[in-house]
């Protein structure tokens, strides 16, 4: 993918995005405050579920182009760095260990262990 490729496509899920929580704003009625606060919390639970979702497929494709780009610096060792598929290994391992970095920092911010800083439906490993 071209860097303007990756741009539209940036661009083009920023704005479904924006439109799944505009439309789901306006399509509930809203007579207060508190439905008003209690539509963006369920919103944010799913926008939050959807980041890890994302960076999950993220992180698993940066692995494999990794393994794809060791490969094409063994075959050609002078066209291809070591230090492209070394970066690529290290962001997709960060980018599979985001729902361990969400619980541990919202229970850093939040200083309790009643689940608050949690993504609920997640399930880590042990």
């Amino acid at each position: 993918m071209t860097s303007k490729q990756v741009k539209k496509s940036i661009i083009l899920l920023t704005g479904a995005i924006f439109c799944l929580c505009v439309g789901t704003a306006f399509a509930a009625a809203t007579s207060g405050i508190a439905a008003v606060a209690g539509n963006v919390t369920a919103n944010l639970s799913n926008i939050a579920k959807l980041i890890v979702a994302a960076a999950y497929v993220a992180g698993f494709g940066f692995m494999v182009a990794a393994i794809l780009k060791f490969k094409a610096h063994k075959d050609n060792p002078t066209q291809i760095a070591l230090s492209v598929p070394v970066a690529y290994l290290f962001i997709g391992a960060a980018l599979i260990f985001i729902p361990a970095v969400f619980k541990s920092t919202g229970l850093t911010l939040f200083a309790t262990t009643s689940g608050a800083g949690s993504v609920s439906g997640q399930v880590t490993f042990k």
